[in-house]
């Protein structure tokens, strides 16, 4: 499938629901929204996310995506490691759980969008 628009990419439509989720899980909670540092860099990774794969999309080629769709798969990995805070520290359990899940997932769809990219050179 060609894709016009990196907003088609389901990568890019499940990195959006991350941030979505995200922005609820501190929106929710008044100790977290208080942690300047911690929602911040939920936030800035989850956005990093989407934004790395928006454009990488337009890179040009395979090469530079696939770059900076390696981004997005380590930004994953930074908010995979920040769902323990919240369940350790803030006790979100359910919700950290969700979140690790989902951007688990959404690090393994990106991982085998890479793998597709690099076989089509």
């Amino acid at each position: 499938m060609k894709y016009s628009n990196f907003e088609d990419l389901p990568i890019w439509q499940k990195a959006r629901t991350i941030v979505n989720q995200i922005y609820f899980i501190i929106d929710s909670n008044s100790k977290l929204q208080k942690d300047l540092r911690l929602s911040g860099q939920l936030i800035g990774a989850s956005v990093s996310v989407m934004n790395n794969i928006a454009e990488g999309f337009d890179a040009g080629n395979n090469n530079e995506f696939i770059r900076f769709l390696k981004y997005s798969a380590r930004s994953c990995s930074e908010i995979m490691s920040m769902s323990y805070v919240l369940n350790d520290v803030y006790k979100l359990g359910g919700e950290s759980e969700r979140l690790y899940a989902d951007t688990l997932e959404e690090r393994k769809q990106i991982k085998a969008f890479i793998k597709y990219l690099e076989n089509q050179k």
